[in-house]
């Protein structure tokens, strides 16, 4: 048994062998038991895979559930390409030799603007989290060398607080501090209201935002190498377990509530962001990370999707599907660390 596999009480392998999920086996015979496997571009052919495939419009993107009138700016159709690719991309490993990622690519890079960042999610107003979260999907599926993601990690950079983070928002909201909800639902959903440049960098970083963010430098072979990523590694890291500085995920019990693909920042996305970026082991925060992971393990080997006392775990085959992944997810980031 390697050393990341004798680190848990109980072996995770067993459990997602016998799953029956035919994906979890294929990877986990691949990438936590290096064994010899069929070529990943069979999975796409999945009925699961062509069911979602099928559904693509002729543009590229996924017709959204949720119908606007006329006035409102949010790019429900983005949303709903972001949602299917983090499937197709991050579950099954598509990538841009499918004609299918080629089409949802152009489609999202032509929500890009001429300033990098891909907006519509929040209307006209900036929002760096989803775009870093949607440039780590482009980049998995093999566009780190197109000049497009390169203009995304530019604004990125600009988008920075002082602190290096960044924050889950609008950056250009923030300065605009007398503003009722009722004007920021406005401000983050009309087409009409022009881009808020109401800067304060002065402000904190916001773990939720940062974690987001940081996704897309820890896949890019180039940016996780960065001073910029491992500022912003640093501050992630550092608020492990604790509240975030912004009101929005502020409760620590959200780093303890798991996704699979990832979404929102918690502590496996986070882990796993550090592990791709190069951070050791034996780093304080990480170590603390891991053995939280080792003392959460299941009898059964594998993790709930929620240990939170502010969200509810139930235990059905939904959940047990999500369980899986997030294993997976689990024990890939305990073999990074341990081969690094």
């Amino acid at each position: 048994m390697s050393d990341w596999l004798s680190t848990f009480k109980y072996n995770p392998i067993k459990p997602l062998l016998e799953s029956g999920h035919e994906t979890i086996i294929y990877f986990t015979e691949r990438d936590l038991l290096d064994g010899k496997v069929d070529s990943v571009d069979y999975l796409w052919n999945l009925p699961e895979v062509q069911k979602i495939v099928k559904k693509q419009a002729n543009d590229g993107s996924w017709p959204p559930k949720i119908k606007a009138d006329a006035s409102f700016g949010v790019k429900y159709s983005l949303i709903e390409t972001w949602k299917q690719l983090r499937i197709l991309i991050q579950q099954y490993e598509m990538n841009n030799t499918h004609f299918s990622i080629q089409k949802a690519a152009e489609f999202i890079f032509s929500c890009q603007t001429e300033e990098g960042d891909i907006r519509g999610i929040l209307a006209n107003q900036y929002a760096p989290y989803y775009t870093g979260a949607i440039m780590y999907l482009l980049i998995k599926a093999g566009y780190e060398n197109d000049p497009r993601i390169d203009k995304g990690f530019k604004w990125l950079l600009e988008m920075r607080q002082d602190d290096g983070g960044w924050v889950i928002g609008s950056p250009g909201m923030i300065g605009l501090t007398d503003l009722t909800r009722a004007e920021i639902n406005d401000l983050t959903s009309n087409k009409n209201r022009k881009t808020a440049r109401a800067f304060d960098k002065s402000k904190p970083f916001s773990a939720a935002g940062t974690g987001m963010v940081l996704r897309a430098f820890s896949v890019h072979p180039t940016y996780k190498k960065s001073e910029t990523a491992l500022t912003a590694a640093r501050l992630l890291k550092a608020k492990f377990f604790k509240k975030d500085n912004w009101s929005s995920y502020q409760h620590p019990d959200n780093w303890i509530r798991f996704q699979y693909p990832f979404w929102w920042t918690n502590l496996v996305s986070a882990m796993d962001s550090l592990s791709l970026i190069g951070f050791s082991k034996d780093d304080e925060d990480v170590e603390k990370a891991l053995n939280w992971f080792i003392d959460h393990q299941e009898p059964d080997g594998l993790w709930k999707t929620s240990y939170s006392k502010i969200h509810k775990f139930q235990n059905n085959q939904k959940t047990f599907n999500s369980r899986l992944w997030v294993t997976l997810a689990i024990c890939r980031i305990f073999k990074r660390f341990y081969l690094l």
